[in-house]
């Protein structure tokens, strides 16, 4: 019987970040839990970062994931704003350390790819999608898509992790068949 396993999303941000929990029992996916951390309240970046800190930590104890998966900064113009974005990634990223919980980074045109097939998929079709495969009914979706984010940052991270692992390499089907004559029915 496979063990059940906790993923943490986060979808970093300074004025909202979005997170999303997920639960997988055996092969399927629950929602455990998703929103928003409102951040624009805190007049210092500081505070803000120090609360970004606070909070990912006490969703960690809360729910106990055993990996976390964040969405990386795309490159933007806004250098400052660039600079900012990573210091929230990086003090979610060390919150999650702080408790030994292993970090995994994907590019949002990966977790967009993963989850509708489209890396330039809009937030709205995102939402959309996890929503009909995680069948969450439309009272607990959020109206900010920062929280749907998160969730696919950890959704994207479960089906990364569940794809086969292959310790050999083939040239083709001939090959295969060759280095692997016990798997051919006859």
């Amino acid at each position: 019987m496979d063990k059940e396993k906790v993923i943490l999303g986060i979808d970093p941000g300074t004025v909202i970040m979005g997170y999303g929990v997920l639960r997988v029992e055996g092969k399927t996916p629950h929602l455990e839990t998703m929103g928003v951390l409102k951040l624009n309240k805190f007049d210092s970046h500081y505070r803000r970062l120090q609360h970004i800190f606070e909070r990912v930590t006490q969703l960690i104890d809360s729910y106990h994931p055993g990996e976390l998966a964040i969405e990386s900064p795309f490159f933007g113009k806004n250098v400052q704003s660039m600079l900012k974005l990573g210091r929230a990634q990086g003090v979610a990223i060390a919150a999650a350390l702080h408790r030994n919980i292993p970090v995994c980074e994907y590019a949002p045109l990966k977790i967009k790819m993963a989850i509708t097939g489209n890396g330039q998929a809009s937030k709205e079709q995102v939402s959309g999608m996890l929503q009909r495969m995680l069948h969450i009914p439309d009272e607990n979706m959020l109206p900010q898509l920062d929280a749907t984010d998160g969730l696919a940052a950890a959704f994207c991270h479960y089906l990364e992790t569940g794809k086969p692992k292959f310790d050999k390499t083939y040239s083709g089907w001939k090959d295969f068949i060759t280095k692997n004559p016990s798997k051919i029915r006859k």
